[in-house]
């Protein structure tokens, strides 16, 4: 059972909701449009700031879904853990779309929230702190899972360890999924979202 959830969480983390949404309202592939994201932030440049809110919170939800039900299922921490980290991954690399998706931002703030309300709202407000001093969503992102993994370590209610490697492990992935992001930074040219 503790297997068909890790496998289950990746699928559920695997639905496009951006690209899907987005033809919904007449973009084609969102992925040919702005940065070329199917995540929120690409969404709300393209189509508009109500769309990129509801692409949001359906990316959240999967992270949210994916972690109730292993809290409700699996037998052991480490199975809610890889679920966690599935779900994410699943959205990152979603095997419809050629292993090809989001960054993962959105999905990981629910999953952290989920898991502990404390480090999850540490994480949400750097965001916004960092957000509303420069307009710039992906050093926002970068801010906040840099901390995450002391965040972590000083904050969890739980006590593991393993909840520590993991926001460690997704610090490592959401700086990964932003490379391009952090060069367009080093440049200067990374654009805001206002």
């Amino acid at each position: 059972m503790d297997m068909a959830l890790v496998i289950l969480s990746y699928l559920l983390g695997s639905i496009p909701f951006g690209l899907l949404i987005a033809r919904c309202k007449g973009v084609k592939d969102i992925r040919s449009e702005g940065s070329g994201n199917i995540g929120a932030t690409n969404v709300t440049r393209v189509i508009g700031k109500k769309i990129g809110a509801l692409v949001l919170l359906l990316d959240g939800l999967k992270g949210a879904t994916a972690i109730l039900m292993a809290q409700h299922f699996a037998q052991e921490a480490i199975t809610i853990f890889m679920c966690a980290a599935l779900v994410i991954l699943g959205h990152i690399f979603p095997i419809w779309l050629k292993f090809k998706g989001g960054k993962g931002v959105a999905t990981t703030i629910a999953v952290l929230l989920m898991l502990s309300p404390l480090v999850g709202l540490l994480l949400v407000a750097t965001w916004v702190v960092v957000y509303t001093l420069t307009k710039i969503s992906s050093l926002s992102a970068l801010v906040s899972v840099l901390l995450l993994p002391l965040y972590a370590f000083i904050f969890y209610e739980g006590g593991s360890l393993g909840f520590v490697y993991l926001c460690g492990f997704l610090t490592l992935t959401i700086f990964l999924t932003h490379h391009q992001n952090i060069k367009r930074l080093l440049k200067g040219e990374e654009k805001t979202v206002k």
